[in-house]
């Protein structure tokens, strides 16, 4: 199958800026398209630590980070998943555990909202307290808009 690269943001509508109050000729309706970057995470035997689950474009906007456990951890004590980045190894998700089936949604703060002038590693660190567990796998998938810049409502 064949693939396309663009070097992004890709956006889609027709009317780039408000220029006036009528709805489909002059109020802006360009909107991003939504990215994402998905890898599947070792969540069995020892702990796992800065497994690098996505390389987030400069200027992105993270929308969410999902944690999806598709075989769960059989750890005979607890074991559990944190995302984030270097900075913050729990960032986005904190010590979920994952020794159910389960979609997990992070909590987004500031370091969502605006990725910064540089491009960032999101993390996923598998910790188990006595790393006995023969099973489990998990997914963490982040959803982003490249180059997305938040801007405030507009009143009509």
């Amino acid at each position: 199958m064949a693939t396309t690269n663009f070097s992004g943001p890709i956006t889609a509508g027709q009317i780039r800026n408000t220029t006036g109050t009528t709805l489909g000729e002059n109020i802006k309706n360009i909107g991003q398209v939504l990215m994402s970057q998905s890898v599947n995470v070792d969540i069995h035997d020892a702990s796992h630590l800065n497994q690098v689950c996505a390389v987030i474009p400069a200027n992105s906007q993270i929308v969410d980070v999902i944690l999806n456990v598709t075989t769960a951890n059989d750890d005979t004590t607890a074991s559990s998943v944190s995302v984030g980045t270097v900075a913050d190894a729990d960032a986005f998700i904190n010590a979920q555990s994952v020794q159910a089936l389960g979609t997990f949604h992070g909590t987004l703060d500031t370091e969502a909202t605006n990725v910064g002038t540089t491009d960032i590693q999101v993390l996923a660190d598998f910790t188990a307290t006595d790393g006995d567990g023969t099973t489990g796998v998990g997914t963490v998938t982040v959803l982003y808009m490249q180059n997305n810049s938040v801007q405030d409502a507009v009143d009509l």
